[in-house]
């Protein structure tokens, strides 16, 4: 089910939260969450359900042992089973074909004659996501950051709560601890408006801005070999501003549906095209992943301890693993060791490049995100060639589909990510002008719904 869809809109969402809202005790409230978030879930892919609602008992189940136990030995097997029971789900759905066709190609390469079938595994939608709500759940309840909770339902509420579930943000417990425990004695009235335009503001980023410049990006890009220099650029401009907004709007409409239930979830996007450096980047960009990579990896790893060599090898560790997180695929790899040697180069040279003039280094931070996301869209290394030569090399060829519509919408976009305010940095007290502007712009969002077939945001096969 998608948030920009008429079935979400105007039957799923009403009906979950008029029910919310009329019962009564925090047990209920906690019920019904988890219900709608598996019908959410379930309306995918209903078989997949069985795979959370396993993911969600073992880590359940390990909190209890940590809450109960003082034994190092006992609390260490509630730490280590169920992150050895999420990881390997994980890697089975999201890695096993990865793995298998990795070691074919490796064995053609030396010479060798093996045939090695391709899996039928269907990739469950947001494993990824709900994979890591679950282990720093774990990681955190060891750690003794958080006391586990008793309440399964609570916890469930947490894992399937379905403003975050297939897309992020990733949500650590202890982020919306408060709110969970206080659910029953939540004010309707409090967060509502700021809820409501949260959520149109995130609607607009989707809907209309980058489904927009999907309408031209997705056909350039399927015909990339036939792209001028010009229309490289283009397409590459507009992949650049479409993830962003697309995966901004996502969580930016989950942050709104939080408040619609008295849930603050913390943001996720804070402008990362205002960026001066690689390291401002990835404090800005994806917010709750690249804080899940420093506290739960880099640091552990050794992080800044133990000199500069072990400092860039834990950026290097950490930033593969990202990488992979993203998808099952060398060019994901790839993708996020060039932003580990982006930020190894960074610490490398910071006074030299800090003391550049601000707009040089943002515009060219831009460029630097605008080169990685190549190996981020394409589908092999051959395409991110064909892409990076057109780009840097005066190619002929091909123009994006209307290129002045194009341009027009790269300068919107342009401006709303490199200059305008994102949905954190706006105000959202109503007025009736604001309160006019929202209207405005959440019917011209249902005219587009209406008009064409509702996208689906693309971190969806993340």
């Amino acid at each position: 089910m998608l948030f920009n869809s008429f079935i979400f809109l105007f039957a799923f969402l009403p009906v979950t939260y008029v029910v919310f809202w009329t019962l009564r005790s925090t047990r209920a409230r906690y019920v019904w969450l988890t219900i709608t978030g598996y019908v959410f879930y379930g309306y995918w892919n209903p078989k997949f359900c069985l795979l959370m609602a396993f993911s969600t008992l073992v880590s359940y189940t390990a909190g209890l042992g940590l809450a109960k136990w003082t034994d190092p030995r006992r609390r260490k097997l509630c730490l280590v089973v169920p992150i050895v029971v999420d990881l390997a789900l994980l890697a089975f759905f999201k890695y096993a074909n990865f793995a298998v066709d990795t070691t074919r190609q490796v064995i053609h390469f030396l010479g060798a004659d093996v045939t090695l079938p391709h899996l039928n595994i269907i990739l469950p939608v947001g494993i990824s996501f709900y994979t890591f709500h679950t282990i720093t759940y774990i990681v955190d309840s060891y750690r003794g950051v958080i006391r586990p909770t008793r309440n399964l339902f609570e916890f469930s509420t947490y894992v399937s709560l379905f403003s975050q579930l297939v897309a992020g943000p990733i949500v650590r417990f202890r982020q919306i601890e408060e709110d969970l425990e206080n659910i029953g004695t939540a004010d309707r009235t409090r967060w509502i408006r700021v809820g409501v335009s949260f959520f149109i503001v995130g609607l607009v980023e989707k809907v209309v801005v980058a489904d927009s410049l999907a309408a031209f990006v997705d056909p350039a890009l399927a015909r990339y070999t036939e792209l001028s220099t010009l229309g490289t650029w283009l397409a590459m401009l507009g992949y650049s501003f479409q993830l962003y907004f697309d995966f901004s709007g996502y969580s930016t409409m989950a942050v709104g549906l939080g408040y619609l239930f008295g849930i603050r979830i913390p943001q996720n996007f804070n402008s990362p095209y205002k960026s001066l450096d690689p390291s401002d980047f990835w404090r800005r960009w994806h917010i709750s992943l690249s804080s899940c990579l420093r506290d739960y990896l880099y640091i552990p790893l050794g992080g800044n301890r133990g000199g500069e060599l072990k400092m860039y090898r834990n950026l290097m560790i950490t930033m593969l693993i990202g990488g992979l997180w993203h998808g099952a695929a060398w060019t994901f790899v790839v993708w996020g060791a060039y932003h580990g040697m982006l930020l190894v180069l960074y610490r490398l040279v910071a006074r030299q490049w800090d003391a550049l003039p601000v707009v040089t280094r943002q515009l060219a931070m831009f460029l630097l995100a605008v080169i990685g996301w190549v190996f981020f869209r394409a589908t092999d290394f051959g395409m991110a060639a064909t892409l990076l030569r057109q780009m840097f090399w005066p190619t002929t060829g091909l123009n994006v589909a209307e290129p002045l519509l194009a341009a027009g919408m790269l300068s919107m976009a342009a401006w709303w990510a490199m200059v305008g305010p994102n949905a954190f940095d706006m105000r959202h007290e109503w007025s009736w002008r604001r309160g006019l502007a929202l209207t405005a712009a959440a019917a011209a969002c249902l005219a587009i719904i209406a008009g064409s077939r509702p996208s689906p945001f693309l971190y969806f096969q993340f």
